[in-house]
Formats: structure tokens, C-alpha cells, sequence
């Protein structure tokens, strides 16, 4: 079977992964402060500083703690939502607690579902050519759908005009 966290008794694999999943998410948050604190000493300074900016600023200072921790029950959502608490200059008083409560979570559920769900994919896989093949066909597909996607994004943006000022309702 698999080594590492998953072979530890359960006290030390929730610890293991709550310090993982803290260092993670925290290290998002000062990447995101740190993108915040560049652009306001760029060309992006007035739109930081904008009303609607700086509402959305104290919006998320108030309100996005339930939201930080309620992220980490999520797959995908937990790192855009650290980035944006950090990008928000969220304040720490608010920020650290909620994600301690959702780290805890997180560290509960792969300690326990997450782990020996794992471990038993890469199990059935080891033993099984045509699950090795069908995980990979997963993966392309998924990879797949992430690119297509990202594309006609930036398609769509190469489409938009440079000026919102010509665009109606603005």
C-alpha cells in the first residue's frame, strides 16, 4: 500500500496536513497582499483606489471570513479565495481564524475520506491496465476542458475594446 501521511496514525496525518494546508493557504494570502501592495505603485493605482475597489475591500474585510473557511470545503475555490482575501487586504484579526477553522476542516476530511479514497484509487489502478487508461483519459479530458476554456476566454477579451468608456452603461 501507500507510504507517507496516509500510513500515519491519524493524530499525526490531521497534523501533517493541518501545517501543510495553513503554510499553503497563508503563503496565497501574502502572495495576494503582494500583488496588491505592487499595483498601487503602478498605473493600476487609481483603479485600486477606486470606490467600488475600496467598498469591495471592507465588504470582504467584514463579511468574507465565513467565506475563507467555508472554501476549504471546496476543490478549486480554496486558493482564489485566499488570493482574494489577500488581494482585498483582508485584515489578519479576520482572516487567520477563519483559516484555522477551515483548515481544520480540511485536515479532518483528507485525514479521514481523503486519504483512503486516494489510496484506494491508486490501489485499483496498480492493479488494473484499463483503470490506469481511464484515469489518464480523465485527465486529458479534464486538462482538455481547462484549455478550451482559458482560450475563448482570452479570445473573448482580445475581442473586447481597450476603453470601457465606449461601451454603454458606463
Amino acid at each position: 500500500m501507500m507510504e507517507g501521511i496516509a500510513s500515519l496514525p491519524f493524530a499525526w496525518a490531521f497534523g501533517a496536513l493541518f501545517v501543510i494546508v495553513m503554510c499553503r493557504s497563508n503563503a496565497t494570502y501574502w502572495l495576494g497582499r503582494g500583488v496588491a501592495a505592487g499595483g498601487r505603485k503602478t498605473r493600476l493605482q487609481r483603479h485600486l483606489d477606486s470606490a467600488s475597489v475600496l467598498g469591495a475591500e471592507r465588504a470582504l474585510a467584514r463579511w468574507g471570513a465565513p467565506a475563507v473557511a467555508a472554501s476549504f470545503l471546496t476543490i478549486g475555490f480554496q486558493t482564489a479565495m485566499n488570493a482574494a482575501a489577500g488581494l482585498g487586504r483582508m485584515p489578519l484579526r479576520r482572516y487567520v481564524p477563519a483559516t484555522v477553522v477551515g483548515s481544520v476542516a480540511w485536515a479532518f476530511i483528507y485525514a479521514t475520506i481523503g486519504l483512503a479514497a486516494f489510496d484506494a484509487a491508486i490501489g485499483a489502478a496498480a492493479g488494473s491496465p484499463a483503470a490506469i487508461i481511464a484515469l489518464v483519459a480523465i485527465a486529458v479530458v479534464v486538462l482538455g476542458a481547462i484549455w478550451c476554456l482559458l482560450y475563448r476566454r482570452s479570445r473573448i477579451r482580445a475581442c473586447r475594446p481597450e476603453s470601457g468608456a465606449d461601451m454603454p452603461g458606463r
